[in-house]
């Protein structure tokens, strides 16, 4: 038995984690079922007549060191980070493509007349920028499950995945504060229009929690 495995399972939990980053709930997951997966190795070896001690230290060497089981593990919280980003940034640009359009019916200068042609086009593209979020999300999730279900990392194309995503969603939130900005600039009335509060409102925690899931993926993915 190699002089470095001679730890027990705590502290080879505790120099694992060390060197895993990632959304805390998913790297606590991954840990307990590492330390299943060495209870389960340790018993084994008890009912085969080693003393407990023996059986833990011979259950954590055979696992292997930090240094070799980081780099999988680290995949996989990733890949996790990406697929929560990914169903966030799904149903946001769901809910943000059907609803945007509310805070501006009923508005008392929607009859008036036509804002500038520059921000004609930023309001019409709106859902098309959300529709490419969609798009990545979906993108990342078909293709997390496609490599999940063949056992692969698919480190690369999901990093390139969760970069698009990531850029997606900053053009999005961009966009969004540009548009918000100008229409308050072109009607004082956007100010005190309940259906404008509410969505930017809404819009605001809805990007919160998209910047907490990309920073989530990124530090995981970096």
């Amino acid at each position: 038995m190699r002089a470095c495995d001679e730890v027990g399972i705590d502290e080879r939990l505790r120099e694992l984690e060390s060197r895993l980053r990632g959304p805390a709930r998913l790297r606590t997951e991954l840990i307990r079922e590492v330390r299943d997966s060495l209870d389960d190795a340790t018993e084994a070896y008890r009912e085969a007549g080693l003393p407990a001690r023996d059986a833990e230290r011979r259950a954590v060497a055979d696992f292997g060191t930090p240094a070799e089981l980081a780099p999988a593990y680290q995949a996989e919280l990733a890949a996790g980070a990406l697929r929560g980003l990914s169903r966030r940034a799904l149903v946001i640009a769901v809910l943000l493509t059907a609803g945007g359009d509310l805070t501006w019916r009923g508005s008392s200068w929607s009859g008036g007349p036509p804002p500038p042609a520059g921000y004609q086009l930023l309001a019409g593209s709106m859902n098309g920028i959300w529709l490419v979020v969609a798009g990545m999300a979906l993108a990342a999730l078909s293709f997390g499950a496609w490599a999940a279900r063949r056992g692969r990392a698919a480190t690369t194309v999901g990093r390139l995945l969760g970069w698009g995503l990531t850029g997606a969603l900053a053009v999005g939130a961009v966009a969004g504060v540009a548009l918000f900005a100008w229409s308050v600039a072109l009607w004082d009335a956007a100010l005190t229009w309940p259906p404008m509060i509410i969505g930017a409102v809404l819009a605001g925690a809805a990007h919160f929690a998209l910047f907490r899931a990309s920073r989530s993926w990124l530090v995981a993915a970096r």
